[in-house]
C-alpha cells in the first residue's frame, strides 16, 4: 500500500517538475539538472519494485532518496538565484519533503525486516 502511494506521489511530483521546467526560460543546464534529479526519484522507486532481492530493493530506494536530496538543492538554488519565486516552488519543495520522509521510512522498514 505505502509503496503504491510512494509511486503515485513521485510520478505526480515528476509531472509537476516537468511543467515547471517547461516554463523556465534560459538556464538550460540548471533546468536539465532539476528535471533529471526529480524524474529519477520516481524511476528508481518504480525500478525498486522489480528488484532482485531485498538488498537491491533497498539500494534503489537509497538512490531515489539521494535524488530527492539533490532535487531539494536545485529547487533551493532556483529560489535563491531568483530564477523562480518561492511561492512557485513551495508546494513542490513540500511534496519532495513528503517523498523523502516516505523513502526514509520505507528504507528503515526494509532494513528491519
Amino acid at each position: 500500500m505505502a509503496e503504491s502511494k510512494l509511486r503515485e506521489l513521485s510520478t505526480d511530483f515528476a509531472v509537476k517538475i516537468i511543467k515547471l521546467c517547461e516554463s523556465i526560460k534560459g538556464h538550460y543546464s540548471l533546468v536539465n539538472q532539476l528535471e533529471r534529479s526529480a524524474t529519477s526519484i520516481g524511476a528508481n522507486i518504480h525500478e525498486a519494485n522489480y528488484a532482485h532481492g531485498k538488498p537491491d530493493f533497498i539500494a534503489k530506494l537509497q538512490i531515489a532518496l539521494k535524488e530527492c536530496y539533490e532535487t531539494e538543492y536545485w529547487l533551493e538554488l532556483f529560489v535563491k538565484t531568483e530564477i523562480v519565486n518561492r511561492e512557485t516552488v513551495i508546494s513542490l519543495y513540500n511534496q519532495c519533503g513528503t517523498i523523502r520522509r516516505m523513502l526514509i521510512s520505507s528504507i528503515n522498514t526494509a532494513k528491519e525486516s
